[in-house]
């Protein structure tokens, strides 16, 4: 509830200083003739349509599109005040269209993201419209060498501020850091929005010779935006595909599924705890979620099997981190995490699989996966066992420090435990020695 009025709050304050900016704009502004009013008309569609098919980043959790081209363009050619009005009627018209094509176009809850989205974008050309204006211009015609170094300082603006005021709603919403958050969504897409941003020099550039020129520069930005479309389609599908392999395993053995999803929210929280970067926390996540997908490829008679497993099952089932470290290692998504799925099952004492790795060998994700993982295993019933108690869970995993945990790890999960609400956590069970996920 706290992080939703953060949220409502920061919604707000863009809202007051988005209406401060248009109020401003508009008394401010002179009446444009046609050839302003024509290239004002022609942005706004652009920008309308820019919008309309813009591109969805899930690991980001925001859009994409080449709009930033346009409004930049916008702020170079029309000037601030003209600029700030193009921008709120092509944020609005876009927002009103999207809101009809959706599922619940009368649900009021969708009034809020639209609030946010026209807002900063509002916000964001007024600052870069700011700066042009203190560095003494009222618009650009890129002849000579320095207009080209304001252009370069007004988008710098423009792209830090859209980002921070995105990377603000997310970081608060899904509590994540904003200095690392923004840093990575910067250098994830730094080539597209330096593209992003030739594409507003040579629209500035093209309307110097006439209105209609200006048409010769879609070519680019369609290219820009197929671009930003395949790297996430890419993501996109590699995300489906695993959903689909997981809805598979779900229906064969629906501990498995839960369990993933569980371990990933856990070792989340034990990310955080032990301070990690908000790169590693994320890629934590990722890979905890697949991390027991190489099940798939374990026969039922032992995944399901009720008893003790024999020595040859134990061996298949070991096989199981290699397969889904394999699964994945081929896909950009989680290239980066294969190495933790691989070596989850490792131990400190290096008693563990499949690698028998040992200590500090073993990729740190690993070993925060191995910590959320053994707990999950021990608070929750089994095919074999039912859960054990909280207090016998702490006490097991505080005789696993330094032989199946890190130390180090071993802590910061059972602070994390001992935060937990009661309920979250299970009443007295009968004992079994070790736990295996």
């Amino acid at each position: 509830m706290k992080r939703q009025s953060l949220a409502y709050t920061y919604v707000t304050i863009l809202v007051l200083l988005a209406l401060s900016s248009l109020g401003y704009a508009i008394h401010q502004v002179a009446l444009p003739g046609p050839q302003q009013f024509a290239i004002l008309a022609i942005f706004v569609i652009l920008a309308v349509l820019a919008e309309i098919y813009a591109t969805w980043v899930p690991s980001y959790n925001w859009e994409i599109s080449s709009s930033i081209a346009i409004c930049l363009a916008s702020v170079f050619i029309l000037g601030p005040h003209l600029a700030v009005l193009a921008v709120f009627l092509s944020s609005v018209i876009s927002e009103l269209l999207l809101r009809l094509n959706s599922e619940h176009p009368n649900d009021t809850a969708g009034l809020v993201p639209i609030a946010f989205n026209v807002s900063q974008l509002v916000v964001t050309v007024t600052l870069a419209g700011l700066l042009l204006q203190a560095l003494g211009r009222s618009s650009l015609e890129l002849i000579q060498p320095i207009d080209f170094a304001l252009a370069v300082a007004v988008f710098a603006v423009y792209l830090l501020a859209n980002l921070s005021f995105v990377t603000g709603i997310v970081a608060i919403t899904e509590r994540k850091r904003f200095i690392p958050a923004l840093g990575r969504s910067m250098r994830q897409f730094i080539v597209q929005y330096l593209v992003l941003c030739v594409s507003a020099l040579l629209l500035t550039a093209l309307y110097s010779i006439s209105v209609w020129h200006v048409f010769l520069a879609l070519f680019p930005l369609t290219l820009v935006h197929i671009s930003f479309r395949g790297y996430v389609q890419l993501q996109t599908e590699a995300r489906n595909t695993f959903e689909r392999i997981s809805q598979l395993l779900d229906a064969r053995d629906h501990y498995t599924a839960v369990h993933s999803a569980e371990v990933a929210e856990l070792a989340v929280e034990l990310g955080w705890e032990l301070g990690l970067s908000q790169q590693e926390i994320e890629q934590v996540e990722v890979a905890a979620r697949v991390h027991d997908i190489g099940k798939i490829a374990i026969p039922d008679s032992i995944l399901l099997k009720p008893g003790k497993l024999t020595d040859e099952e134990w061996e298949k089932m070991h096989e199981h981190p290699v397969v889904s470290a394999e699964l994945i290692s081929g896909l950009e998504i989680y290239s980066s995490v294969a190495d933790a799925v691989r070596h989850e099952h490792e131990r400190w004492d290096g008693n563990g699989y499949p690698d028998r790795l040992k200590g500090e060998e073993i990729p740190l994700l690993a070993r925060v996966i191995a910590a959320a993982d053994i707990y999950n295993a021990l608070s929750t019933d089994r095919p074999y066992r039912k859960a054990f108690s909280r207090e016998k869970t702490i006490e097991m995993i505080g005789e696993m420090k330094g032989a199946e945990l890190d130390p180090r790890i071993a802590d910061a999960l059972l602070r994390v435990i001992e935060a937990m609400p009661s309920e979250d956590l299970v009443d007295d069970a009968p004992q079994v020695q070790g736990a295996e996920a």
